[in-house]
């Protein structure tokens, strides 16, 4: 027998090896009908699963995250299991569940998916749904794995790679076997509400030196209606494509002459400099320095960094005066250099160092994508240099500052916290249990919950990411907060303690944007082109209703708006005037100014807010300073 703990505590006891689905039928039949998985010490057990210790037991139903990837996960298995119906000599990669979906890598050999072949392959998976195909687990041993898919190259690699002595797990369905950890749904019933979504090539295990593999993307929800509904956020999002609204609001441009390297044009640079201009005052106000560090530095600075031995071939090489020199791909060997140009004390520290500085990468062509895959942007860098005792409280005032600045956005986030690799690491295992700890207490001093990511931290020390949810409920990478073990090792930098002696800083790595160009097409997408007023780069369109009779005031008004702060356009043309209202709005621009006699005569403006169909019309002074007050007040 067996004791199963209830989360009320209640102990009951069973049969060795009683399953999940068993002993949630012995509560209720009406229960059971509605579980999905079940938590087992901890651990999620698919409902078939039999227990065969003492254990902590839950149910686990309704729509949870944890369910939604259990769901998504298991119809990527469906997915494979119809490709292989389809196209028996397949094999497969990886298929994990993913933010809002699923995908599965494949090798199809000589076949080529088409949007057309997803609607073929979406009708097979139906049948196999409608089927209510059992899907069953088992354990098998790394020889047995081996036979079982010795005719898959890829399966086979991942086999090999684990320990002789791990016992493996597979899942069928059908005629179709996979390797998996699982768990699964019980059967393929639960899959009926699915969708492809489309196809793109992957490298096997991201390596462009291996296989391309195709990569078919889906998503699955419980219900149909979820699945309308997040179909119906996927075409919006399909409107708000950064690409298609910087063309049209005339921000950036690409060109094949330099493929990831993006152009500003006139209106992009007004954006751009607004946001640089609020990243300079934010930081300057929160006791930041200041610095630009050269685009490109010799061999032996990236030689001493590490960069030239683990990153070259992501790097620009240039021969200068017969030496090897490289455009740099990271800002910190940079910022390393000036911490070095001075002998530090502890009485300088905090030292916090920014730096709005331009990098390049090597990005393969295929990865390009508009502003969020790019091959030269601007890192939004800080370096902090602080004793060990001031983590704590430094991390803390960075989380504060992401804070704000981020809800100066809009933009909601989590935060995960990235302990010590089990393998590859520098520095001693107590350094980083103290580093971590630390970490931790900052954000809990501040009643701030996050998310643990046991050993996905950097080689040279643990880190906090902060993942950015925007208008469309996206999640986007762009703030972390990294400390260094190994550069100021690397760099030999030192500071002079209270007791005299030359000691190692604690070294912060902090971005808040990430990238600016990446940041930006966020920031188009989250709005989509109707950025607010202290941001637009086109901020108000003057409209005289005749210009023959209404020019005058209109050159005055804007002679006003100039003068407040406001930039502010007359648009002249021989047009007529509801043309040129809804070309206004069109163009995301957040105010539309419409003066005719009455304006004239009143020493008044009536306005129309980007969005709405409302025409207000008030005092030109009082117009002003509201406009004012917005633009002062917008992150407040």
């Amino acid at each position: 027998m067996i004791k199963i703990t209830f989360p009320d505590g209640t102990i009951k006891e069973f049969e060795k090896g009683t399953s999940s689905l068993a002993i949630a039928n012995s509560i209720s039949v009406s229960l059971a009908k509605k579980c999905i998985i079940a938590k087992v010490n901890g651990e999620l057990y698919d409902l078939a699963r039999p227990i065969d210790v003492d254990a902590t037991f839950e149910l686990i139903t309704g729509n949870t995250e944890v369910l939604q990837d259990v769901l998504n996960h298991s119809c990527a298995h469906l997915l494979a299991t119809a490709i292989k119906e389809l196209y028996p000599n397949a094999c497969f990669g990886v298929g994990p569940a993913i933010e809002e979906g699923f995908y599965y890598d494949m090798d199809l050999g000589d076949v080529k998916l088409t949007e057309e072949d997803l609607v073929k392959i979406e009708k097979k998976m139906r049948s196999l749904a409608e089927a209510a195909l059992v899907i069953e687990r088992k354990e098998v041993s790394k020889e047995e794995a081996l036979e079982i898919f010795k005719n898959d190259e890829y399966k086979t690699e991942l086999i090999e790679e684990l320990p002789d002595t791990e016992v493996i797990t597979v899942y069928s369905q059908g005629s179709f076997t996979d390797l998996c950890r699982g768990p699964h749904v019980a059967n393929t019933k639960w899959l009926k509400n699915f969708k492809l979504l489309n196809v793109s090539g992957a490298y096997w295990r991201g390596d462009s030196d291996r296989n391309q593999l195709q990569r078919v993307y889906g998503t699955c929800f419980f219900d149909e209606a979820s699945l309308k509904a997040h179909l119906e956020v996927l075409e919006e999002r399909k409107k708000r494509d950064h690409r298609r609204i910087g063309k049209e609001l005339e921000l950036f441009m690409l060109s094949e002459f330099g493929p990831g390297f993006p152009f500003w044009l006139p209106n992009g640079m007004v954006l751009r400099r607004k946001l640089e201009d609020f990243w300079y005052k934010i930081h300057t106000e929160n006791g930041y320095l200041l610095v630009q560090t050269p685009i490109m530095l010799n061999k032996e600075l990236w030689e001493i960094s590490g960069h030239w031995f683990n990153y070259k071939e992501n790097m620009y090489i240039s021969t200068i005066d017969e030496k090897e020199f490289a455009i740099k791909p990271m800002n910190c060997p940079g910022g390393m250099l000036v911490y070095k140009n001075n002998i530090h004390s502890y009485r300088d520290f905090p030292l916090r160092v920014g730096e709005l500085g331009l990098v390049h990468r090597h990005e393969a062509s295929g990865a390009l994508n508009g502003l969020f895959r790019v091959r030269n942007f601007t890192q939004d860098d800080a370096h902090i240099f602080i004793t060990e005792d001031q983590i704590e409280e430094e991390i803390g005032r960075i989380v504060d500052l992401y804070d704000y600045v981020y809800s100066v956005f809009g933009l909601k986030y989590h935060i995960e916290l990235s302990t010590r690799p089990e393998d590859k690491y520098i520095g001693k295992i107590e350094t980083w249990d103290k580093a971590e700890a630390a970490l931790a207490r900052a954000l809990e001093s501040k009643g701030i919950s996050y998310k643990l990511n046991p050993g996905d931290g950097a080689f040279y020390g643990p880190k906090l990411d902060f993942k950015l949810r925007d208008s469309m409920n996206r999640i986007w990478q762009c703030g972390t907060i990294q400390l260094d073990m190994n550069l100021p090792e690397r760099f030999d930098l030192t500071y002079v303690s209270e007791t005299g002696e030359k000691v190692r800083p604690i070294m912060l790595h902090r971005a808040l944007f990430g990238s600016f160009e990446r940041f930006i097409g966020i920031l188009i997408e989250h709005y989509a082109g109707a950025f607010p007023l202290w941001l637009a780069p086109r901020q108000m369109m003057i409209i005289p209703v005749n210009n023959d009779l209404h020019m005058e005031y209109a050159k005055k008004v804007q002679e006003v708006l100039k003068a407040a702060g406001i930039k502010a356009e007359i648009d002249a043309r021989n047009e007529k005037m509801n043309y040129k209202i809804r070309e206004s709005q069109t163009n995301k621009i957040p105010y539309t100014l419409v003066l005719g006699d009455k304006e004239v005569a009143n020493n008044e403006i009536t306005y129309r807010h980007h969005g709405t169909t409302n025409s207000v019309t008030m005092a030109l002074d009082e117009f002003i300073k509201m406009v004012t007050d917005e633009v002062k007040n917008f992150g407040k």
